[in-house]
């Protein structure tokens, strides 16, 4: 679980790089047709195998940079609450706190990124020591909100290519996650 987190942040931190493309080519996805997930994996190891760097560096800008701004806005307070910097940070970073987590240097981004979020749980999960009921709380608070729909929303964007594969992924785990979570509180 942790892993799949982190390599999400990964992903929709910035454009993968070669070495994050060739990862994704060496990932062993199962034998085919074992699962849905599995086909997922397939998806991305084939998007990973189509695309370069460089088409990656233009597909992330229109995606979430853009000029003004990009196809996708990845924060949850955009999400939950239609606008940038709201409640839902307040409380997360208020959270975070609580939790041990300080803000990296040199990271600009808001803690309300999806990517950072993803990151956050990927320590969670590994490194916080905290319960199932207290990872489904999080999950619950700041993920399942608005993650799932983010997701979709990627995987139907215009200039989504090498990221529908992304999102197909993030959808199928989200719905994973919240089913475990769901049984083991």
């Amino acid at each position: 679980r942790a892993e799949l987190y982190v390599l999400l942040g990964t992903l929709l931190s910035g454009p993968p790089d070669e070495s994050i493309l060739e990862l994704l080519q060496d990932i062993d996805a199962g034998a085919p047709d074992a699962s849905p997930m599995t086909a997922t994996w397939q998806a991305l190891q084939a998007a990973a195998r189509e695309t370069d760097p460089e088409q990656l560096a233009d597909e992330y800008f229109n995606l979430f940079i853009g000029l003004g701004r990009g196809e996708l806005v990845p924060y949850a307070s955009f999400y939950i609450h239609g606008f940038l910097m709201e409640k839902v940070l307040a409380s997360l970073r208020n959270e975070l706190h609580k939790l041990g987590f300080e803000l990296q240097e040199g990271i600009s981004e808001p803690e309300d990124h999806v990517a950072a979020l993803c990151e956050t749980m990927g320590m969670i999960i590994s490194e916080s020591g905290l319960s199932l009921e207290e990872q489904s709380a999080f999950f619950q608070a700041y993920i399942a909100s608005w993650m799932v729909t983010f997701f979709t929303e990627l995987g139907e964007a215009q200039s989504a290519d090498f990221y529908q594969a992304v999102a197909r992924l993030g959808q199928q785990f989200l719905e994973i996650e919240s089913q475990y979570l769901s049984m083991q509180v």
